[in-house]
């Protein structure tokens, strides 16, 4: 009993605390240098630039 109240407070924090903006977002790093680093989603093919090992915190699919 425990562990199902257990698992279903971890569903609930998973759904309250993950990000909605890039949930279906696949993002791929191709880095340029030790500053620059090319994002493209594999999901929905958008791309942009930004810091290497910082993944983007929103979706750019409207602007693909």
């Amino acid at each position: 009993m425990v562990v199902i109240v257990g698992l279903i407070v971890a569903f609930v924090l998973i759904a309250i605390f993950s990000n909605r903006a890039t949930r279906a977002c696949r993002w791929r790093e191709y880095r340029h240098s030790d500053t620059e680093a090319t994002w493209s989603c594999v999901f929905c093919g958008a791309k942009t630039t930004g810091k290497p090992g910082e993944t983007p915190k929103s979706c750019f699919r409207n602007n693909a």
